[in-house]
């Protein structure tokens, strides 16, 4: 996907040339509204712009988009006016220059008035919208819009905001592009190679390990979720230590580049979807790209392993006892219940590090979608850190929610044979039992997060806001903003 060219402009809107100018519309208490920034085309229209969308039934709710010739009114031929819904807070602004970026697809020129009241949510929204994943399609369709003028002061806040901004949606579009690319291009050696490639050229240190180094290494869990491919599993090691870094951050993901539960195979129903397992590895090697460009005072080190879980004559069985790294071992009652089982290699080496916090994401649990629905995820761990994760990721726009450890559950994953069980005998509380699990392996004193997006990471339906159908790169931007509130606030 080639991504439009933003820039900061504060040039007249009627007399600027341009294919279209995008202004908000907002559902005020006495009706109709344009949002603050569209003064100058509501102005070129003698006024009477409120009353032609009136006339359009622009109603002002959030995703709408209404089209408005201006018949040389002003220099662009087009007003897009898109709804904000009732408020116009960062992630409206968000959201409707998604929709704006869309419907521009093919232009070669657009102004957004939205940036005036929010820069970097109108960057984002734009480029996160305008994104498509067209590497397979022999018709690559109209493309992106080229260029998009932030109608904003080009101010020194307002230059940073942008500049942030953009490197975080090309964070997202890279997460996105490992999301959407099949399982037969992308699996464990192909995946470690291309997280190689974009880490070593932000300038990062990688460390790869082959299944010999796992073995010889005693990675019992990503070992045996990976026994079952003819395509070996992988460890990449990525690291990152910025200048004055105030507190040391292991990132983890879950990489299982596609998952068909292995010998407890799943329904062949939605399957497909499982190209999507590795959405946390994606998801954690753009954040370390992004680390990079942003230049976190943090020292960051991301353990990601990845493994194809398949069912052959080499795979592991229920039944099977697993010795994790570090020694604890493991029963597997199920083996679709295998990325909690790379993922605990993955925590106990990054503990090794000693950091002051762990987040890890996964798209661990279909009990997640189920508790939370496709645009939740659901954050467990350390209680003042989770909440700290869960309202952050909620800020940004990827809604998120605290969810308890219940020490009760705990007891469901003992094991006859083994330290614990992969799953426990019963249905409930299935998230909430993974995320116990995982904390078995999590160091003392290491204040940790999981974010489980099993729904979010994937979006299967039409297009809304700046979400396409396909990979979502969720939490790409809440990992960041973590990141950034932890250099800032320790």
């Amino acid at each position: 996907m080639t991504a439009p060219k933003l820039a900061l402009t504060e040039g007249d809107l009627s007399t600027t040339a341009a294919d279209a100018v995008v202004v908000g519309t907002l559902q005020g208490a006495d009706g109709l509204e344009l949002a603050p920034g569209a003064e100058a085309v509501a102005a070129a229209f003698d006024g009477a712009l409120l009353e032609v969308l009136g006339t359009l039934r622009a109603s002002g709710k959030a995703d709408e988009l209404v089209k408005v010739p201006t018949f040389g009114k002003i220099a662009a031929p087009l007003v897009l006016a898109v709804g904000l819904g009732k408020t116009a807070g960062e992630e409206q602004v968000r959201r409707a220059s998604g929709v704006a970026a869309r419907a521009l697809a093919g232009k070669k020129r657009a102004i957004n008035t939205l940036a005036s009241l929010h820069v970097a949510a109108a960057a984002e929204g734009t480029l996160l919208g305008a994104y498509s994943f067209t590497e397979y399609k022999s018709d690559k369709g109209e493309g992106a819009v080229a260029k998009v003028d932030l109608h904003a002061a080009g101010s020194k806040e307002n230059k940073a905001a942008l500049k942030a901004a953009v490197a975080i949606a090309e964070a997202v579009a890279i997460a996105r592009d490992f999301i959407n690319t099949p399982p037969n291009d992308l699996y464990p050696g192909s995946f470690a190679d291309r997280a190689s490639k974009l880490a070593t050229a932000a300038g990062l240190d990688v460390e790869v390990l082959d299944e010999k180094a796992l073995k010889k290494q005693g990675f019992g869990g990503i070992l045996g979720v990976g026994g079952g491919s003819t395509r070996q599993p992988r460890l990449v090691r990525i690291s990152y230590k910025g200048a004055k870094a105030v507190k040391k951050v292991a990132l983890v993901g879950k990489g299982i580049t596609f998952d068909t539960g292995g010998i407890s195979i799943k329904p062949a129903a939605g399957m497909d979807e499982m190209t999507s397992d590795m959405s946390g590895a994606a998801a954690i090697v753009a954040t370390m790209v992004l680390a990079a460009k942003l230049k976190y005072p943090l020292e960051i080190i991301a353990s990601i392993p990845m493994a194809e879980n398949m069912p052959s004559g080499d795979a592991y069985r229920p039944g099977d006892v697993l010795t994790m790294y570090g020694g604890k071992t493991v029963e597997v009652l199920n083996t679709d219940a295998e990325g909690r089982l790379i993922l605990s290699d993955a925590i106990v080496r990054a503990c090794e590090d000693g950091p002051d916090y762990l987040i890890e994401t996964a798209t661990l649990t279909g009990a997640q979608v189920v508790a939370l629905g496709k645009r939740t995820s659901g954050v467990m761990g350390s209680d003042e850190f989770r909440d700290r994760v869960a309202a952050i990721g909620t800020a940004v726009g990827e809604s998120a929610w605290p969810m308890p450890l219940p020490e009760e559950l705990r007891a469901d994953l003992d094991s006859r044979l083994a330290d614990l069980a992969n799953v426990t005998g019963h249905r409930w509380g299935g998230m909430l039992a993974a995320g116990l699990f995982l904390r078995e392996f999590v160091a003392e004193g290491v204040q940790w997060a999981h974010i489980d997006i099993a729904g979010p990471a994937y979006h299967t339906g039409g297009a809304y806001g700046y979400t396409s159908k396909g990979g979502t790169g969720v939490p790409v931007r809440t990992i960041a903003a973590v990141l950034a509130d932890i250099a800032a606030n320790g």
